[in-house]
């Protein structure tokens, strides 16, 4: 399978949409009058990271928007450093350009972290709220290393065995969830010289001061209000049961759903079973 035969089937549509003056890359699908959904990926991602999910949830009557957030993927990269309010306020930017009251939002890793930060905050923007693998509740100095060194030499060298190393860390089957197509996408978006030029900015969240003043700390978590649903790896290479076990006691009424065999993409690692997960999940809370 490919991202796009995972996309065959379905009407959907390619562009960039103005958001508040930046352009963003976004993949729309699915009825314009469906439930809309939308779906954010994590630090140095882009939207096909939800290729696996994108035609499901259109098959289930939802209007899906996958977007590359504020300096990843193709979407504009202006020269500030990327903190969680800058992402919430482009995330509020893309909803009033696409005049989506009020959304599902499923976000994965650092889009966790920039949905739990807006459902915080503006509750009334956000129907339900997934949380996949969420960043932002720890400072954890090893994991954040992890993450910038993988990106970073991924980046700065122009080895594409270095990206196919970053996917795989991603994965607990990495040879079988990480297509060549997958790479080749990712490389390509690694090496412009747009995202070159970016890196420090998009990774400033992995300096322990930018990350502790936005940090998703429990009293932040304990005012969600909205239905939340943890979706969590037992594999996560990012994060262990007991940080998902500690968001979902923070979040009043949440659920947690933990998965075999799976490491920090369970959307794309899990995909069968992510997909009916979300889809019920969203059905239960449209009223």
């Amino acid at each position: 399978m490919t991202i796009w035969t995972d996309l065959t089937g379905i009407p959907f549509a390619l562009d960039f949409v103005d958001a508040g003056g930046v352009r963003t890359r976004a993949l729309t699908a699915g009825p314009k009058d469906g439930t809309p959904v939308v779906f954010l990926h994590g630090t140095s991602g882009h939207l096909e990271a939800f290729s696996r999910n994108i035609a499901p949830h259109v098959r289930a009557g939802l209007g899906c928007h996958a977007i590359d957030m504020l300096g990843h993927g193709y979407t504009d990269k202006p020269d500030y450093r990327y903190e969680i309010p800058r992402y919430v306020e482009h995330l509020i930017a893309y909803l009033d350009a696409q005049d989506i009251e009020t959304a599902h939002l499923v976000g994965e890793s650092l889009g966790g972290w920039v949905a739990g930060w807006l459902a915080s905050e503006q509750p009334e923007r956000v129907k339900s709220l997934q949380l996949v693998a969420a960043g932002g509740t720890k400072a954890n100095p090893e994991i954040m290393n992890r993450i910038k060194t993988s990106t970073t030499e991924a980046v700065i060298q122009d080895n594409i065995e270095l990206t196919r190393k970053r996917l795989h860390l991603l994965m607990f089957d990495g040879e079988r969830n990480v297509s060549d197509e997958l790479v080749q996408l990712r490389h390509a978006i690694y090496h412009t010289p747009e995202f070159v030029a970016n890196l420090p900015n998009l990774l400033s969240l992995q300096e322990m001061e930018v990350r502790e003043r936005n940090l998703m700390r429990p009293e932040r978590l304990a005012s969600i209000t909205v239905p939340t649903l943890v979706v969590w790896g037992n594999e996560n290479p990012f994060g262990d049961i007991p940080e998902a076990t500690a968001m979902h006691e923070a979040i009043p009424n949440s659920r947690l759903e933990l998965i075999g065999q799976c490491g920090h993409w369970p959307q794309h690692e899990q995909a069968a079973w992510f997909n009916q997960l979300s889809i019920d999940f969203i059905h239960a809370n449209s009223q």
